[in-house]
């Protein structure tokens, strides 16, 4: 992959209130888009307020394409129900990471780099915190599920460079 930028790990927490999908609970999974790239987590049986602890791993070559996710209540004997979407820019990001050579080993842990505010241009249900952890830069997120009555995943991004690649 030539154009190959580096890695993005989002580390998938947990879902806070999801929608209630079956009789009195959910089976919720996540389906992330990211241009023609798609994972998913694992399904968690009978919970509006899953565990995830997933890692999924996408390739990036364009950083300024948005990262897309569909919440899904897991069903046998139909097709699974949507339980809301949302779609997150990773430019942010990406510019933290431009400059991270510069910090490196200059500030302690929990440092706030860079903070996102939610507004009508992204899913952001509360402010996003870029923050230097264990000599690295995460940034923390929660998002607003669209097009359902509640819901809302916690998410934590984190670049990963790639030998050879152009990077960021």
């Amino acid at each position: 992959m030539e154009n190959l930028l580096g890695l993005l790990r989002i580390h998938v927490k947990r879902g806070v209130n999801l929608a209630i999908r079956d009789i009195a609970s959910s089976d919720p999974y996540i389906v992330f888009h990211f241009g023609n790239k798609k994972l998913k987590t694992h399904v968690v049986k009978q919970s509006v307020n899953p565990e995830w602890n997933d890692d999924l791993t996408l390739s990036v070559t364009d950083p300024n394409l948005p990262v897309k996710l569909t919440v899904y209540d897991k069903d046998l004997l139909s097709a699974d129900d949507k339980m809301g979407e949302a779609e997150f820019s990773i430019a942010p990001y990406l510019e933290a990471i431009k400059f991270r050579h510069k910090i490196q080993g200059g500030l302690p842990h929990g440092t706030i780099i860079m903070k996102i505010q939610p507004n009508r241009q992204n899913c952001l249900s509360e402010e996003s915190h870029i923050v230097w952890n264990q000599g690295k830069l995460v940034q923390n997120m929660f998002i607003r599920l669209q097009n359902v009555e509640t819901g809302e995943v916690e998410l934590q991004l984190e670049w990963i460079d790639v030998p050879g690649s152009r990077g960021v």
